[in-house]
């Protein structure tokens, strides 16, 4: 794995290290005993796991950041760029702690406290930990789909009145440009095997939740074709919750690879790679405009890289443009008006 050492733009608030450390945590405040450092070794882990998987099947390997943050913590981020397989694939991993303004608590939580406008008046900033792992990986051949994860663990500390308070978030989903049923039912199949073992009411609530959230407002259409997500899951133990969140991330590849392996030798024509870009410029608009986890990233000073290695290297925007009625592109479009149930 190549680790860069690069030299840091001015206003930056992050410093490129040449040795990735055993653990991003803060010494003698983040015990091994604690759910911290549990999901640190959780994401730590998958983040190799992953990578290992996708460099076999591309053949080209990840080019290495690892930095640390000047008001605490820091991350490992991978890109894979103008690989055999992927246009761009990225696995990013983040371990950040320190004080955020009260507006981020917010994008933080989809649920913000009551009296938090009360404790905003109070003045200060809100102490807060949060580690994480989100990957996006955009392949090179229109049939094979772009798949985006995304698994974190958020805390804060007693601030202005407002309690303490901790939860899990994330999901698997997948954006292809084409509906392929068998594919589908192999990829939610997969996390619905997932969900079941630890609470046979999280698929269809996740995979409803994932539907909801994933809508570009303005188009009134989903990102893609689902999957699972959720957030702010506080509602059992965290151990639980915890070990649904390593079941899920641990089952990223055998959900998205074997679909790849399926599709990435697929011949293709020049209208169907444009109706690829096309779709990916979707991917642009709700990344830019709807996703928390950009809103989050970027009112906290986050490292601005990693957080836009979820864009495509290219994509496309054409005028007015809507597929022919009965064509392989406008089934998508229907499926992205209308979620349907693949298992």
């Amino acid at each position: 794995m190549r680790v860069a050492a690069v030299e840091k733009p001015t206003n930056w608030t992050e410093n490129y290290i040449q040795q990735v450390p055993v653990s991003l945590l803060r010494p003698g405040v983040d015990t091994q005993d604690t759910i911290r450092a549990k999901f640190e070794k959780v994401i730590r882990n998958a983040q190799d796991s992953i990578c290992a998987a996708i460099t076999e099947i591309d053949g080209k390997p990840f080019h290495q950041d690892a930095w640390t943050r000047e008001d605490g913590g820091g991350g490992i981020t991978r890109v894979l760029v103008d690989g055999n397989v992927w246009e761009k694939a990225g696995v990013n991993v983040s371990v950040v702690y320190g004080s955020m303004p009260p507006e981020a608590y917010r994008a933080a939580a989809g649920t913000p406290p009551a009296d938090l406008e009360k404790a905003k008046a109070a003045g200060g900033r809100v102490p807060f930990f949060a580690a994480g792992i989100s990957s996006v990986m955009h392949p090179k051949n229109p049939h094979c789909p772009t798949m985006h994860f995304n698994y974190r663990f958020f805390q804060t500390e007693d601030w202005n009145g407002i309690p303490g308070q901790w939860w899990f978030g994330g999901g698997t989903d997948i954006t292809p440009s084409y509906v392929v049923e068998e594919d589908m039912k192999h990829f939610h199949g997969t996390y619905k095997a997932v969900c079941d073992r630890h609470d046979p009411a999280f698929y269809p609530k996740f995979k409803k939740w994932c539907d909801e959230y994933f809508i570009i407002g303005h188009r009134k259409e989903t990102r893609g074709l689902g999957g699972i997500f959720f957030d702010d899951l506080n509602d059992r133990d965290a151990e639980k919750i915890l070990a649904f969140s390593k079941d899920a991330v641990n089952h990223v590849v055998e959900a998205y690879c074997p679909i790849v392996k399926k599709h990435m030798n697929d011949s293709f024509t020049e209208e169907q790679k444009q109706w690829q870009q096309i779709r990916r410029g979707r991917y642009v608009e709700f990344n830019l405009v709807y996703d928390r986890g950009t809103t989050f990233g970027l009112k906290t000073g986050g490292r601005i890289e990693s957080i836009l290695m979820s864009m495509p290297l290219t994509s496309r925007w054409e005028y007015c443009h809507e597929p022919a009625a009965g064509s392989p592109e406008a089934d998508l479009l229907d499926a992205a008006r209308h979620p349907r149930n693949w298992v």
